[in-house]
């Protein structure tokens, strides 16, 4: 399990780039936490189903596992982006913790839900 988390960790780096770069230009343009990380997060989940299912889990791409990746991360981007913006967290707040849960959390939904090995 170790070496399926690093690749899922190593995907993981790219997919934080991306996130947080795209939540910072949204944030500087103006839009509040929860839409900037819901956004940011859109366009890194992308990345991040795709790699994951070709080079973490060897699974077979679908959109019906498309959609239920997304929609399981999508809750906790925004739900982490609300609880911020109620808080009025720093955005850098913001980003760490939904990396940090994100990466716990999305490693196992997608080892045991979305990714796993039909018997």
């Amino acid at each position: 399990m170790y070496k399926l988390f690093a690749r899922y960790a190593s995907v993981g780096v790219i997919n934080t780039a991306i996130h947080w770069i795209v939540f910072l230009i949204l944030h500087w343009l103006g839009v509040n936490q929860a839409m900037s990380n819901m956004f940011a997060f859109l366009v890194a989940v992308t990345f991040s189903f795709f790699a994951n299912a070709r080079f973490t889990f060897k699974g077979e791409v679908t959109s019906g596992r498309y959609m239920i990746y997304l929609a399981f991360m999508g809750a906790m981007a925004a739900s982490v982006g609300q609880m911020s913006d109620a808080l009025e967290l720093p955005s850098i707040v913001t980003l760490g913790t939904f990396s940090a849960v994100s990466l716990v959390m999305g490693f196992f939904y997608s080892k045991y839900i979305v990714f796993r090995e039909r018997k």
